[in-house]
């Protein structure tokens, strides 16, 4: 005898934004199905259901959201929310202190709260666009690697202006085979150039956006191991790496935090986690297998 699968049931962005509706009235809200739905769509599909919600209710779902939910669930909804970009534009503020819609704010947000080389840095990265395919210009590698050693190891002081060029405008692929191409030609990793010729939130964001070019699930693994090891969790930054790299690379993040820690990912979320919060980060982290 055969067995006949059913296929989920499909709704459409009208249907989700009703079954929030109802979620949301009577005393309290069903924050289960609130969850139920949201963590389980895109992009496209949460921006269409914020959009039906409107037409149909005349109010913005994500103030009701914000109304309905309280503490780190509402946190973590209310950025999983947004647009790409303007997820960004957020995080770039809350980092510098405060809240925001758009990248044109964050970059009025780094003018005036960044300073120095960190604030030139901030701002190249997020006003240059960078090709982030997987081919590698080999003569523009070795060139920038030169550029580098010349700009730092070899001379007296650093030229912070070419660390800023390089970093801000090549490609995590170039950028890993510029960090090759600089321990072939002079011994040295260009991590360690970079530790001995900057200090501070500098040296501390070049690091990051070497790292990333490396391994960047390697790189969130080792973050979120750090936002949960010892007393108490850094919720903040559970919620930023989770709900950010849901759609983009969470597969690798999960395969690299198991490598390195022994654990599941899931397993470390749902012993620092509990209630809505854990329940939400889950969905967002999918199956552990």
């Amino acid at each position: 005898m055969s067995t006949v699968t059913i296929p989920p049931v499909l709704t459409s962005p009208r249907d989700d934004a009703m079954h929030l509706y109802r979620a949301f009235k009577g005393f309290g809200c069903d924050t289960e199905a609130i969850i139920n739905i949201l963590a389980h769509r895109d992009a496209t599909q949460r921006a269409l259901i914020q959009q039906e919600y409107r037409a149909m209710y005349s109010q913005e779902l994500s103030k009701r959201l914000s109304s309905e939910l309280s503490n780190n669930v509402k946190k973590a909804v209310s950025l999983w929310m947004h647009d790409p970009a303007a997820r960004d534009a957020t995080i770039v503020r809350q980092a510098l202190s405060g809240d925001i819609v758009d990248l044109k704010a964050a970059t009025e947000d780094i003018e005036y709260q960044a300073s120095g080389d960190l604030k030139k840095l901030l701002l190249a990265y997020i006003r240059t666009p960078r090709y982030e395919g997987p081919e590698v210009d080999k003569l523009m590698v070795e060139k920038d690697a030169k550029a580098l050693f010349k700009a730092g190891e070899k001379k007296l002081g650093t030229d912070e202006n070419t660390f800023i060029q390089i970093f801000s405008g090549r490609s995590r692929a170039q950028l890993a085979a510029i960090d090759s191409a600089y321990h072939n030609f002079y011994g040295n990793s260009l991590q360690k150039a970079v530790k001995k010729e900057t200090s501070g939130n500098f040296e501390f964001a070049l690091l990051t956006i070497l790292r990333c070019a490396h391994n960047p699930g390697k790189y969130f693994a080792k973050v979120l191991h750090k936002a949960m090891k010892g007393l108490g969790t850094n919720d903040t930054t559970l919620i930023r790496i989770v709900v950010t790299r849901a759609e983009i690379d969470m597969q690798y993040i999960k395969a690299e935090y198991q490598k390195k820690y022994g654990k599941t990912l899931n397993d470390a979320v749902h012993s620092e986690t509990s209630g809505h919060y854990r329940a939400f980060l889950l969905a967002l982290l999918g199956p552990s297998h």
